[in-house]
C-alpha cells in the first residue's frame, strides 16, 4: 500500500494554559513548577469520582481535547477505514482453548460485535457450553467498563468476579451462583481485582486497595458475610511494598507476596484451613528476590540469592523454608534468566531467555532430565500456561512472532507429543510470506549492543525512504516481545517499518541489561533508543526525521526524553500515559505508586544524589527552547498510575517554551483510566488516532 496523503485543516491556535508561578527549594536548587495548579487538590475524590474535578482544571483538558480534534479534522473518514481495517484482522467470535479443571473446561470468548468477554464453561469431555459471565451485559449503561478476575470456586459451584466502572483501578468484587446464576449478597469494594478461593469454597482472600490507592491488605471473606466483617489476614506497614496473592499449582497454598522493586518476601497460608495465619517462607532482606511454589514436602524457590543475578532455582523443605534450609537445584548460569517456574506432579517447567530469545525447558522431577522448546525465527515470542490441574503431563504454550499469528499448542511432557490448539485467524487475511521480520544491533555510546527486532513487508527497499514507527519502554525489568500484532499491519502495509527496541532497563539479555538502566544508569534507556533510532537510518531501513516514536508509560516517560535529547531524529513521538513529571512525582509520598517506585528511580527528597540525576533527565523539568517534533500525548482522567495532570503539565510547558515545531496536542480520555478505553473495539479508535498521527507526522501538519 502506498502512504496516503492526509487532508488537513489549518491549525487554530493552540491553547496557552496559565500560568501560575510556583517554585520551590531542595537540596540547594530552586524548582520552578507554573503547572503545579493543573493537579487538583481533590484527586483522590476524582479517582473515584470524575465529576469532583475542579471546573477550571476541566475547562483546560476540554479545551486541550477541542484543539486536538481540530488538528485531525479532515481525518475522520480515515481513521474509521483504519478501524476497519483492524477491526476486519479480528475474529469477532474469537474464543480461548478451553482449559481443564475437574468436571468442565473453562474458556472465554466473544461475541460478533462484542466489546468485552463472555466467560464460559463446558462439560470436560465436550458438550454445550454455559455463559457464566456475560460482559457486554454487565457493561451496559457505563462509559467504562473494565472486568478484572473471574475465579471460579474449587468446588465449581460460583464465580467471583470484580469490575472497575470508572477506570480508576478499583474494584468492586460479586458473587454468582452458578446453578441458578444470581448475585449472591456478597460485595466487596475497593480491591484489587482478583480472588484466591480456599479449597472448602466456603471464603476467598482478596487485596484491599487503601485510600492512597495502594495494595496492602489481605483479608478473608467467608460466603454470605458483611464486607465489614472481613478478617485482615496481613497488613503491609512499609508504604514502599505492594502486596499480590497467588496460589500453588498443587493447591496446597495460598502466597501472600509482598514486594517492591527489588525486594520481595513471601507468606504462606494453608489453602486447606479456613482460620489459617501466614507463615513466613523467609524475611524481607535488600536485594533478595524470591517466588515460591510446591511440590510434596518442598518448596521450590525461584530466586537471585547468592549473587545470582539472572535467578536460579532452589528447594527448600516446607516444614523449615528459611534460607539457611536453600539448596541448589537449577544452578544460576549467567546470561541465561529464568524468568518463571511452575511445579506439576511429575515434572518441573521453566520459562527462561538467553540472547532476548525465550525457551521453555521441562524437567522431569524424578530423574532430573530435560528437554526444551525453541524457535529458529531471528525474534519471536514464547510463554506457557500450566493450566487449573496439578496431576497432569500437559501443559500449553502459546507462540507467535512479528510475522506469524498465535499460536496455541498443547506439549505433552510425557510422550513429547505436540497437537495445535489454535492458531490465530486473520479474517481479512494475512500471508506471513508478504512480510520479513529480522533483528539487528545498535551499538549505543558505551559499546553495548542494543537488539532491535524489525517487521517490513518485503518489497520495502532499504533506501532510507521508508517511515519508521519505532516503540520502546526500558522500565521496570519488563521485556518487549517480539510478538505478532494484526494492528500494527495498518502502518506496515503502508510501507512503515515497524521497530521494537529492547533497550536497558527491560531484561531483555538479563537482569544487568534491568539493572543499567535504573536510577543513576537511567540515561542509558534514553541513549540506547536515540541509538536504535541511528541503527535503523545507518542500515537503510529509515532517515532521519522519518521516524515516529511510541511508548506509553514509563516508556512515555521515554518519549519525553529522547524528545529533549534528539528532537531532530524524529517526525512525531506518541506518547501513551506519559510519566513525564518524574521529580514531582517522585517527591510526593502520597501519590499511589511513590514509595514503591523510589528502588526503580531514587527517592529525591531523601537523597541529594538521587535527585539531582532524575533532575537531570525528568521531561517536563528539561523542556528547552528548541525545535520539537509532533507530539501527541494520549492520558485518562482516572488513571492512579500516571495521573492526568502529568501531560497536561508536559503539553503547557512544551508550548511556552519550544521555538518551532509540533504541534503538540494532548487527548485526555474523561471516561478511562491507564489502559484507556476498556472494549476491544473502543480502543481500536484510540490506536487509529495515534497511527493517523505517525502518517500526518510524516506528511507534515501543515500540508
Amino acid at each position: 500500500m502506498k502512504l496516503e496523503r492526509l487532508s488537513f485543516s489549518p491549525l487554530p491556535v493552540a491553547p496557552v494554559t496559565p500560568a501560575r508561578p510556583h517554585t520551590f527549594q531542595l537540596h540547594g536548587a530552586e524548582i520552578r513548577d507554573d503547572y503545579a495548579w493543573l493537579k487538583a487538590e481533590n484527586w483522590k475524590e476524582v479517582l473515584k469520582n470524575p465529576a469532583a474535578l475542579d471546573p477550571a482544571i476541566r475547562a483546560c483538558l476540554e479545551q486541550e481535547n477541542a484543539y486536538t480534534a481540530s488538528a485531525f479534522a479532515g481525518t475522520e473518514d480515515f481513521q474509521a477505514r483504519l478501524v476497519s481495517e483492524m477491526r476486519g484482522r479480528i475474529k469477532e467470535d474469537d474464543s480461548s482453548v478451553p482449559q481443564p479443571d475437574g468436571p468442565y473446561a473453562y474458556f472465554t470468548r466473544y461475541r460478533d460485535g462484542g466489546q468485552h468477554p463472555l466467560v464460559c464453561r463446558q462439560p470436560r469431555e465436550g458438550g454445550s457450553e454455559t455463559i457464566m459471565l456475560d460482559g457486554d451485559k454487565e457493561a451496559e449503561g457505563h462509559a467504562f467498563f473494565d472486568l478484572g478476575g473471574a475465579d471460579h470456586s474449587p468446588d465449581h459451584r460460583l464465580l467471583a468476579w470484580g469490575a472497575d466502572i470508572k477506570g480508576s483501578e478499583y474494584f468492586t468484587i460479586k458473587v454468582r451462583d452458578l446453578q441458578t446464576g444470581q448475585e449472591l449478597s456478597d460485595e466487596v469494594p475497593q480491591t484489587s481485582g482478583g480472588v484466591v478461593w480456599l479449597n472448602d469454597s466456603a471464603a476467598f482472600y482478596y487485596v484491599e486497595l487503601d485510600e492512597n490507592h495502594r495494595p496492602v491488605r489481605v483479608r478473608r471473606h467467608r460466603i454470605g458475610t458483611p464486607a465489614a466483617e472481613d478478617e485482615v489476614i496481613y497488613e503491609e506497614k512499609d508504604s514502599g511494598f505492594f502486596v499480590k496473592l497467588g496460589v500453588t499449582q498443587s493447591d496446597a497454598f495460598v502466597l501472600i507476596e509482598a514486594s517492591d522493586h527489588e525486594t520481595s518476601e513471601v507468606w504462606l497460608l494453608d489453602r486447606n484451613d479456613s482460620s489459617a495465619s501466614p507463615r513466613l517462607v523467609e524475611a524481607r532482606t535488600p536485594q533478595l528476590q524470591y517466588d515460591v511454589e510446591h511440590h510434596g514436602e518442598s518448596l521450590i524457590i525461584l530466586t537471585n540469592a547468592d549473587g545470582a543475578e539472572d535467578f536460579k532455582i532452589m528447594t527448600a523443605p516446607v516444614a523449615n523454608p528459611g534460607r539457611a534450609q536453600w539448596t541448589d537445584l537449577v544452578p544460576y548460569r549467567p546470561g541465561i534468566m529464568i524468568l518463571s517456574v511452575v511445579a506439576l506432579a511429575r515434572y518441573m517447567v521453566r520459562l527462561e531467555r538467553e540472547n532476548a530469545n525465550p525457551r521453555v525447558v521441562m524437567r522431569e522431577i524424578a530423574t532430573g532430565r530435560e528437554s526444551a522448546v525453541a524457535f529458529d525465527e531471528e525474534a519471536y515470542s514464547l510463554g506457557f500456561t500450566p493450566g487449573y490441574e496439578f496431576d497432569t503431563d500437559v501443559i500449553r504454550y502459546h507462540y507467535s512472532s512479528m510475522t506469524t499469528p498465535n499460536e496455541v499448542t498443547d506439549y505433552n511432557l510425557r510422550t513429547g507429543e505436540r497437537i495445535l490448539r489454535k492458531r490465530q485467524e486473520v479474517p481479512s487475511g494475512h500471508n506471513p510470506a508478504d512480510y520479513v521480520t529480522r533483528r539487528l544491533f545498535a551499538t549505543a555510546p558505551d559499546g553495548e549492543q542494543v537488539p532491535v527486532s524489525i517487521l517490513h513487508r518485503k518489497e520495502v527497499a532499504l533506501d532510507g525512504h521508508a517511515p519508521c514507527l519505532l516503540y520502546g519502554y526500558g522500565s521496570y525489568g519488563m521485556s518487549m516481545p517480539a510478538r505478532f500484532s494484526t494492528g500494527i499491519l495498518s502502518l506496515v502495509d503502508r510501507g512503515f517499518v515497524y521497530a521494537v527496541a529492547h533497550i536497558r532497563g527491560g531484561t531483555e539479555k538479563g537482569w544487568r541489561w534491568y539493572l543499567d538502566g535504573k536510577r543513576e544508569k537511567k540515561t542509558n534507556t534514553f541513549k540506547d533508543f536515540i541509538a536504535s533510532g541511528e541503527a535503523l537510518i545507518q542500515a537503510g531501513y529509515t532517515s532521519r526525521g522519518r521516524i515516529v516514536a511510541h511508548g506509553g508509560s514509563a516508556g512515555g516517560m521515554l518519549m519525553g526524553a529522547v524528545a529533549n535529547m534528539a528532537p531532530d531524529l524524529f517526525a512525531g513521538i506518541i506518547a501513551e500515559v506519559p510519566f513525564v513529571d518524574v521529580l514531582n512525582t517522585m517527591l510526593d509520598a502520597e501519590l499511589p505508586l511513590t514509595p514503591p517506585e523510589w528502588p526503580e528511580w531514587g527517592n529525591p527528597a531523601a537523597d541529594e544524589a538521587a535527585f539531582r540525576t532524575i533532575l537531570s533527565y525528568s521531561p517536563y523539568d528539561n523542556i528547552k527552547p528548541q525545535a520539537y517534533p509532533a507530539i501527541l500525548a494520549l492520558a485518562g482522567l482516572t488513571d492512579p498510575r500516571v495521573t492526568y495532570w502529568e501531560p497536561a503539565k508536559w503539553v503547557a510547558r512544551l508550548r511556552a517554551t519550544m521555538e518551532c515545531g509540533g504541534p503538540v496536542l494532548l487527548r485526555l480520555n474523561m471516561d478511562a483510566g491507564h489502559g484507556g478505553a476498556a472494549g476491544r473495539f473502543d480502543r481500536l479508535e484510540e490506536v487509529a488516532l495515534a497511527y493517523a498521527f505517525a502518517i500526518k507526522s510524516i506528511n507534515g501538519f501543515q500540508g
